[in-house]
């Protein structure tokens, strides 16, 4: 079973940015889709984006569109999420997520979904 942990979380000043990482212990890693969702207090968990093996991207949330980017490096089974210019309402619980397809991982639904611990985001005002 493929194990995710993610780093990078913590407090940062509205405007300021912070940097995900989440580590795949996988060797096959590069052949299966990535994402990221977030939680924040009271409220479900929300797709925010996601990238395919070969790179590909996709966005959910207007309110992160050119402000947040995913990327991945496949030589080190690791994918990023560079948040910038972080808002207060961006606070949340991060969840690494990984599947077979963009769009399994996507839908955050399928039990083909594996996912991280999560980590704690807090952007003060």
């Amino acid at each position: 079973q493929v194990q995710l942990v993610e780093s990078g979380g913590g407090l940062v000043q509205a405007g300021g940015s912070l940097k995900l990482s989440c580590a795949a212990s996988r060797r096959t890693f590069s052949t299966y889709a990535m994402g990221w969702f977030r939680q924040a207090p009271g409220k479900e968990r929300e797709f925010v984006v996601a990238i395919n093996r070969s790179r590909g991207t996709t966005f959910t949330l207007d309110s992160v569109k050119g402000r947040f980017t995913i990327s991945r490096d496949n030589a080190n089974d690791t994918v990023y999420l560079q948040m910038n210019s972080l808002k207060p309402e961006d606070t949340a619980v991060y969840y690494c997520a990984t599947g077979p397809t963009l769009g399994t991982v996507q839908s955050g639904a399928s039990n083909e979904i594996i996912w991280g611990q999560g980590i704690q985001v807090t952007v003060s005002s």
